[in-house]
């Protein structure tokens, strides 16, 4: 731990209030239970990120690409990582390239303007710079940000490269203070490869009133601006590490996968319970299981008989046990999931894989108290 400045402390008691409840844990547990049963859209719709991709209007060989980036993308991390202002919320009216396909489309991902927010919502979409306006409706920014990048770092989106974020960030070296400023010349080389330009200078803006330029050949740093500006990505420590190395955070309020890269040898305090293993409720002052029993929620320690009973208290207008109730919220939850599922196919032109909600738990087919859970 080292010490703040007023400055530093100020920004990083920001960054600790947006960690706390800008994703929340609830939402990335449940995209990324999505996204590891190859479930990419519905990982999506768990972390409130729209899809606007039309699959079919693309060749085949870049659709295929087009698909193993979205089966690998964790929308919870991009979340996590995407730019935010200064009141935490996401910047709008942005558009951040995720990843490029040749020198024509990117893949990107988009937020609204501020006006129309939508809770915090992003959208997914492919932008052709021959079309630039196609699929962008009325965003103000349609064309990728330049400054705000991501299609060279995909460690802040991408699963398999999540890992990448502990040497980029500069987890492995004693950072004084927010610049990784150690990553630039190497970012800076990067981005020149990538672009397939022979500019021998690149521009690191560190505010508006302060840029310098940059020579990646020499690593000499100079006052002025020339050549293409370096990604803010490429510039700064990620919060988290400032976080955890000034003790504001702890490991296991970071994301997984950004807890795993920044502290290799960091054990959750709880496991993740298995998607069929049995969960516990307080119910009428004692502990119960509920847990999936050939594919459906079912409370195990409630006989057949009171469930019976249960439900005519629930028809005449009653209250149901905690272990109902627990059941009824996933089920609800469930249902809203797959509409959403069902509404980003039909906006990604996949319309022909039908989605259904879940059925109804049928708790009357409950086993007795002696039963066990799978």
């Amino acid at each position: 731990m080292h010490p703040l400045t007023a400055n530093e402390d100020s920004r990083l008691l920001f960054w600790a209030r947006v960690r706390k409840s800008a994703v929340p844990p609830l939402m990335i547990e449940s995209a990324t239970a999505r996204r590891m049963t190859g479930d990419w859209a519905g990982a999506c719709a768990a972390a409130h990120v729209d899809v606007d991709l039309w699959l079919g209007d693309l060749d085949r060989k870049l659709a295929a690409k087009v698909r193993a980036d979205l089966r690998h993308l964790a929308p919870d991390l991009l979340r996590w990582h995407f730019p935010r202002v200064t009141d935490g919320l996401l910047r709008p009216g942005l558009t951040v390239s995720l990843a490029r396909y040749g020198t024509a489309r990117h893949l990107v991902a988009r937020t609204p303007p501020a006006w129309a927010a939508a809770g915090g919502r992003i959208s997914l979409a492919l932008w052709d710079p021959s079309r630039p306006r196609a699929g962008a409706g009325g965003h103000p920014h349609p064309h990728p940000d330049r400054r705000f990048r991501l299609d060279l770092h995909r460690h802040l989106w991408d699963a398999r490269r999540a890992g990448e974020l502990g040497e980029r960030s500069g987890a492995r070296h004693w950072l004084a203070g927010s610049c990784a400023s150690h990553r630039w010349r190497a970012e800076a080389e990067l981005m020149l490869r990538a672009e397939g330009r022979t500019d021998d200078v690149v521009t690191v803006r560190l505010s508006a009133q302060h840029q310098l330029t940059l020579n990646p050949a020499t690593g000499e740093i100079a006052p002025g601006r020339a050549g293409p500006v370096l990604p803010d990505a490429a510039i700064w420590v990620p919060p988290d590490l400032e976080l955890l190395r000034s003790g504001l955070i702890n490991a296991d309020r970071l994301h997984p996968l950004v807890a795993s890269a920044l502290v290799p040898d960091h054990r959750p305090l709880h496991s993740a319970r298995p998607p069929d293993g049995p969960r516990l409720i307080q119910c009428c002052g004692v502990t119960h299981r509920i847990a999936l029993v050939d594919g459906k929620l079912v409370p195990l320690d409630h006989d057949p008989d009171e469930i019976r009973r249960e439900e005519l208290l629930i028809a005449l207008g009653g209250t149901s046990s905690p272990c109902l109730q627990a059941i009824q919220s996933p089920e609800e939850q469930a249902e809203t999931a797959a509409r959403q599922l069902a509404h980003g196919l039909y906006r990604a032109g996949l319309a022909g894989f039908a989605v259904h909600p879940p059925a109804r738990v049928r708790t009357s087919r409950a086993r007795p108290r002696h039963a066990s859970s799978r």
